[in-house]
């Protein structure tokens, strides 16, 4: 008998062994679009309500509608227009980084050719004023070497190289401001959990019997939703600045290799 119990709990196990793989499998079908998607999981209470007497099946739109009424109630008028204002300020920081630090636009290369063009020709005046009228970071720097040429090479390096230092900090005040969106936005986001976690204890500490969920989830879902937020816009503020700082360094020895190798002509020029 105690073989037979045996031999049963073995097939028991054994079929239990063959549709583990089947249940773990609807388990996953059913779990990873709630892991997919965080977002739909929170809901209002009203919802879940509707959920809970059979309501599951109506449409998904509304679900994306009560999702940004949640989201919108979560932050306040307050959390919303800061985030609102970080957020374009961020993009408008970003298309302007992207726009203005390329190389084609800090050393154009029609500039070179040209400048290089009047050096050949013993057109030294030419070639000035073609880099003095160009707004480039290239175009500057070699005016400012051209501009004290006269009182010799030496001087004329020096020069140079104080012009590359001034635009070179001109760029980098620029990409400063998206670190600071970095920097601004979890700490809004912190302060956003700070002030829902107030609030959600003065509710405790005002209420005489316990307080219903659903008071609390008020503060509760402020502290996170700003985190959240916050969070949203400092990881990719915070990459594209460190992005921006590496192409910055890499262009300012480009600019300066070129600068060094057009005013190289001038190594014969000495102190008038």
């Amino acid at each position: 008998m105690r073989m037979a119990s045996d031999g049963g709990r073995g097939t028991c196990s054994a079929r239990w062994m063959e549709k583990l793989p089947g249940l773990v499998a609807r388990l996953l079908v059913a779990v990873m679009p709630l892991s997919a998607a965080v977002a739909p999981t929170l809901v209002w209470p009203a919802t879940a309500i509707a959920q809970d007497e059979g309501a599951a099946d109506e449409p998904s739109a509304e679900e994306g509608e009560s999702m940004l009424v949640f989201y919108y109630n979560a932050l306040g008028i307050k959390y919303v227009i800061v985030f609102l204002a970080l957020s374009f300020g961020l993009v408008a920081l970003l298309v302007m980084c992207f726009l203005q630090i390329r190389k084609a636009v800090l050393m154009p290369p029609g500039l070179s050719q040209a400048f290089e063009a009047h050096l050949d020709a013993k057109e030294y005046q030419q070639a000035y004023e073609l880099a003095k009228n160009d707004d480039s970071y290239l175009g500057q720097v070699l005016a400012a070497g051209m501009g004290k040429l006269q009182a010799g090479y030496g001087a004329a390096l020096e020069s140079l190289q104080a012009e590359e230092g001034e635009q070179a900090m001109k760029l980098e005040h620029k990409i400063s401001y998206v670190s600071l969106v970095g920097a601004l936005a979890p700490m809004f986001g912190l302060l956003g959990t700070v002030d829902g976690m107030v609030a959600s204890f003065m509710i405790i500490a005002k209420s005489s019997t316990a307080p219903k969920p659903n008071e609390l989830a008020i503060g509760i879902s402020q502290a996170l939703i700003t985190t959240l937020i916050g969070l949203w816009l400092a990881i990719p503020a915070i990459a594209c600045f460190a992005l921006f700082k590496n192409w910055l360094q890499k262009l300012n020895g480009d600019v300066d290799t070129e600068a060094m190798r057009l005013m190289a002509r001038f190594q014969g020029v000495g102190k008038k």
